[in-house]
């Protein structure tokens, strides 16, 4: 690749993220950090698991990014009751012009673009796994009939870590499938003091485009052809292997406390999510600096403590 050519793309990540931080600042105090990651997920082709009590702003932030990218928004609010074809669609029987009855398909909610699965762990495992794996396709097969879901596609599902009773605990191998597990966390006084003057006040924020599905798609291409280190690839690479309690790299706490380490696709969480952190800074090489700064979204939701296991038994 041409070096002016790559500068210019690599500046171009940096400038979009700048824009998108700008535009949602009008709208969403603080969470920069969460932004962050949601957008290196998006990037990256990935989907993230959001954990945070209600009330801090998680619809919003969705909602809110999917107008500033003039993405399609969809939300689905999960339930105990609610069905597999709630979520993907199904097929009515409807009459043709002649009077014949024929099968139409009405798409669900999945068709979207910036998908918000709300309590995601409300659903019951038939439903949970409906979606996990239009995730994992980027399709939905309905009567055996396969539809393509439209690029770029992100799932944004949330926790609620307080209330549980009632609820389905995702799988440790479909929680593993989320790219990111993040975390919002509650405001300071501060922004607390700015969260009322922009919601009980003659505040309006303006929204507008800030980039479309076409350049984000296009950001995407550029993610792989960033190249990163044997010794960064190393460092990942024992990160990971130090999370597994048989292996020599592991520390006395992962001996002691963890049942389960990451599977592999934290190490290419890692690799993928520090490239588009490089880029994001204006870099286009990927530092030890960049995996250490994603490790947790990366693989606090891939290492089984010993902990969650007791008391999964006991409940």
């Amino acid at each position: 690749m041409d070096v002016s050519i790559a500068h210019k793309k690599v500046n171009s990540v940096k400038e979009n993220y700048e824009r998108i931080c700008e535009a949602l600042s009008q709208i969403i105090v603080g969470q920069q950090l969460l932004i962050k990651h949601i957008f290196i997920c998006l990037l990256c082709g990935g989907h993230a698991l959001i954990e945070g009590v209600p009330g801090l702003g998680k619809t919003l932030i969705v909602k809110s990014l999917s107008r500033i990218m003039d993405l399609k928004y969809s939300r689905i609010q999960f339930t105990p009751d609610l069905m597999p074809a709630d979520i993907l669609g199904t097929n009515i029987v409807n009459e043709d012009e002649r009077g014949n009855r024929i099968f139409q398909f009405y798409k669900g909610p999945i068709f979207g673009q910036l998908i918000l699965a709300d309590e995601i762990n409300r659903a019951s495992p038939k439903t949970q796994s409906a979606l996990l794996e239009a995730m994992q396709e980027e399709k939905v097969t309905v009567f055996g009939k396969q539809y393509a879901l439209h690029p770029p596609f992100m799932v944004l599902a949330t926790q609620n870590p307080i209330e549980m009773e009632g609820t389905y605990p995702l799988p440790e191998a479909q929680i593993d499938r989320f790219f990111f597990k993040l975390k919002i966390h509650y405001p300071d006084q501060d922004q607390l003091l700015e969260i009322i003057d922009k919601t009980t006040g003659n505040y309006e924020p303006e929204i507008k485009h800030v980039i479309d599905a076409a350049t984000i798609l296009e950001m995407k291409t550029l993610i792989k052809e960033v190249p990163i280190a044997t010794h960064v690839k190393q460092h990942a690479i024992r990160m990971v292997l130090g999370t597994h309690p048989d292996h020599p790299l592991a520390s006395d706490n992962v001996k002691q406390y963890v049942l389960y380490g990451a599977s592999p696709r934290g190490v290419q969480t890692l690799v993928l999510a520090g490239k588009v952190s490089a880029l994001m800074e204006g870099r286009y090489n990927v530092s030890i600096e960049d995996i250490n700064a994603i490790a947790k979204p990366a693989l606090r939701h891939r290492v089984v403590l010993k902990m969650r296991i007791i008391s999964s038994r006991k409940s």
